[in-house]
């Protein structure tokens, strides 16, 4: 049996005396889509930052495997991360470049394997054929995404014209023209309508089928989480309180009093 996409063991997370994440530790597998789910404030943001190097871990280790190299994520920089072990991520508020097209937006995704193909402006600038054709599949690249989400057209319109749920489609391309082995998506469906949420669920769902990589979701809606989800991971005051199926989680006695608390007893004699 091969080894998970991401192994997460012991991860504490604290500030001062407030322990965000507490003794954390779950696996992530390869093409699928693992949700981590929770009330405000359960911690699940947290584990993004310290996944994607925004934080430095308290204790723990975070381990992703890609192309048979071990990366120990607790150890590495916030840049290589992205760079060496592939792990993208997009915001709960969106970071597009508005003011650039749709196309420009996944161009700059791809600037770390254009700069290397330049030999870091060199070759770019002479306009030598290994740029050259590194640049045209980062353009075919970035079409091609345009293309799966229907925007092709609008290529050389600015980010900032699109609607809201094609900016947030648009990031989710953007991710992944970098070519990640997990992308970490935090809320994607916020603000979105019913409609532009189905979308996005084929989106993600599309992503994981073809692509074979690993999703770790973030979301508070949780007909998204049930409808698309191959695994539930719980959280509450940043400790794991329940992990499985949707199925399995929706029963769970400690994930219903985390959402609903505990119910009142009535009083003797009453």
């Amino acid at each position: 049996m091969s080894a998970p996409l991401l192994e997460v063991e012991h991860l504490s997370m604290r500030f001062e005396g407030l322990v965000a994440v507490d003794d954390l530790s779950f696996t992530a597998e390869e093409r699928a889509i693992t949700a981590i789910i929770g009330p405000n404030g359960a911690g699940k943001t947290t584990v993004f930052n310290c996944l994607t190097g925004f934080y430095r871990s308290t204790a723990g280790s975070m381990i992703l495997h890609r192309d048979g190299r071990r990366f120990r994520l607790d150890r590495m920089a916030g840049y290589r991360i992205a760079r060496d072990a592939g792990v993208a991520r997009t915001f709960q508020n969106i970071r597009l470049f508005l003011g650039m097209t749709l196309l420009e937006n996944l161009m700059v995704a791809q600037h770390e394997a254009l700069m290397r193909a330049s030999m870091f402006s060199v070759a770019g600038l002479f306009g030598l054929a290994p740029y050259r054709r590194a640049e045209r599949a980062a353009k075919d690249k970035a079409r091609d995404w345009l293309d799966r989400l229907g925007l092709l057209d609008s290529a050389d319109l600015v980010a900032g014209a699109l609607s809201y749920g094609d900016r947030r489609r648009l990031e989710i391309a953007r991710a992944m023209c970098t070519g990640p082995a997990l992308l970490c998506l935090d809320e994607p469906a916020a603000g979105l309508n019913p409609r532009e949420t189905e979308t996005l669920n084929e989106l993600l769902l599309a992503i994981r089928d073809e692509h074979r990589i690993g999703l770790l979701l973030i979301e508070h809606d949780m007909k998204v989480v049930m409808g698309i989800s191959d695994r539930i991971l719980v959280l509450d005051y940043g400790k794991k309180i329940a992990e499985g199926t949707a199925e399995e989680t929706q029963r769970d006695p400690a994930v219903i009093r985390a959402y609903l608390g505990e119910p009142e007893r009535e009083e003797a004699g009453s």
